[in-house]
């Protein structure tokens, strides 16, 4: 599954949000999280190249924060991201 797939997928699962809101919120946490160039790309796995180690990580913290939640407990969410991406990540996350 894309990034986009995936984001999607745990909305309509997560959430009783409609189409447009699933939509809004999936294409919004796309952006947040600087994954809009990759967002048709595979994840992948072991096997199958997909999305880089950083891009994995964010999609990871994007599948949680797709239901808006009001706790998020996260081992160490900015290991192996680069600072700007990091910073990123952490201003989200606050």
């Amino acid at each position: 599954m894309t990034p986009k797939e995936l984001f999607a997928f745990a909305c309509r699962m997560r959430t009783t949000l409609d189409t447009n809101a699933i939509e809004s919120r999936v294409n919004n946490l796309l952006k947040v999280l600087n994954l809009l160039e990759c967002q048709d790309t595979l994840v992948g796995d072991t096997a199958k190249r997909g999305v880089s180690g950083s891009e994995r990580k964010r999609v990871s913290i994007g599948y949680e924060l797709i239901t808006n939640p009001s706790l998020l407990i996260l081992d160490e969410p900015t290991s192996g991201l680069d600072s700007n991406t990091a910073l990123k990540v952490i201003n989200l996350l606050k």
